[in-house]
């Protein structure tokens, strides 16, 4: 009975689920979508329909592969109404995009929050060429003329500042967690 309710301690089961799993599933759609006020809109609608699909949620079965799919269709979803035609990925791109992550692990809340912090240390145009880029979406050229760049010096940027950031946040958590 896929229409019949699910009971409270199914819907408790699932949501319960879904928060421990909220960090990876948060980095899952991340990978997928460059904007990030689109990303939390998806992890929220992500909650709701895995909230209204408690009864076809299995215990025992692999909760990761269910949200994902439904993740991942909201992905989809969210794509077709918000990303330009040349923007959005292929639905086979995404797909192997998803059946790659759904064993692997991502970014945790904790990485996530460092990440944040180090973005604090960069120059100030670095941040808006990385803010531009990564929040955004923008392309190269784009951000070259808005900051009135070269491209290439757009590219050299954004390596140096992805570089600095990961060094920083590697550096973060192995203080954090010694």
């Amino acid at each position: 009975m896929p229409n019949a309710p699910a009971s409270p301690e199914q819907t408790a089961l699932v949501q319960s689920l879904f928060v421990q799993h909220l960090p990876a599933l948060r980095g899952f759609v991340l990978s997928l979508v460059s904007d990030f006020s689109l990303v939390d809109d998806i992890v929220q609608e992500t909650f709701l329909v895995i909230t209204a699909k408690a009864a076809t949620f299995q215990r025992g079965t692999n909760f990761r592969a269910w949200a994902w799919t439904i993740a991942r269709y909201k992905v989809l979803q969210t794509l077709e109404k918000h990303a330009p035609v040349p923007e959005r990925l292929a639905p086979e791109v995404l797909e192997a995009l998803a059946s790659q992550g759904a064993a692997e692990t991502w970014y945790s809340e904790e990485q996530i929050q460092h990440l944040a912090k180090c973005m604090e240390g960069l120059a100030p145009k670095a941040r808006e060429a990385v803010e531009l880029r990564y929040q955004q979406a923008h392309r190269p050229p784009e951000i070259a003329s808005r900051l009135g760049w070269t491209v290439e010096s757009v590219h050299v940027a954004l390596s140096r500042a992805r570089v600095f950031l990961r060094d920083c946040v590697t550096q973060r958590m192995l203080a954090a967690n010694p």
